[in-house]
């Protein structure tokens, strides 16, 4: 595996700050976090991962709330958000990146494959997209991944110059057709 060149990015962001990674996937069943692995010196800012494909670990590992899940599912951006929150707290990270969607390569709890909910907690702030992707399931997760990494260093880069708010608010963004 090559080296990510956002995903090196971000790490420099995270570590120029002190900061330190996690990563909660469900769609992307681990290749988030062999992303970020293949970074050269990736160690000294990723504490690791939670690979939680099943509805039953997001709650019993990462502790999304069951009636959340019960009510939206798991393709949600909520779901993401306590994905992420729950992926802080287990692995004791600053920040923490989360993927739950549809890899494919039909629909599933009736979203077409291709809808993938991102979240990035930095600190108690949860920045979400959405992401409406076209291809199949390994297009999918790896567009996934790359949007994950895009979304993670817009929020480092604006955490550098200052330019984010402290309110713990979601920040949505959607972004459709990306490959």
């Amino acid at each position: 595996m090559t080296t990510h060149p956002v995903a090196a990015a971000a790490l420099d962001e995270l570590r120029a700050h002190g900061l330190t990674l996690g990563c909660a996937e469900s769609l992307t069943g681990g290749l988030l976090s062999a992303t970020v692995v293949a970074v050269p010196g990736a160690s000294d800012v990723h504490r690791g991962a939670v690979v939680a494909y099943a509805a039953e670990v997001k709650a019993q590992v990462l502790g999304v709330d069951l009636s959340l899940l019960d009510a939206v599912g798991t393709v949600h951006p909520d779901v993401a958000a306590a994905m992420a929150k729950g992926a802080q707290r287990v692995l004791r990270c600053d920040v923490a990146l989360a993927t739950t969607g549809v890899a494919g390569p039909g629909p599933s709890e009736g979203h077409p494959a291709g809808t993938v909910h991102l979240a990035c907690a930095w600190g108690e702030e949860v920045h979400l997209r959405r992401l409406d992707l076209p291809g199949e399931r390994a297009e999918v997760r790896e567009a996934s991944v790359r949007g994950a990494l895009d979304l993670l260093l817009a929020v480092a880069s604006s955490h550098a110059r200052g330019t984010v708010g402290s309110a713990p608010q979601p920040h949505v963004e959607r972004e459709e057709g990306r490959s």
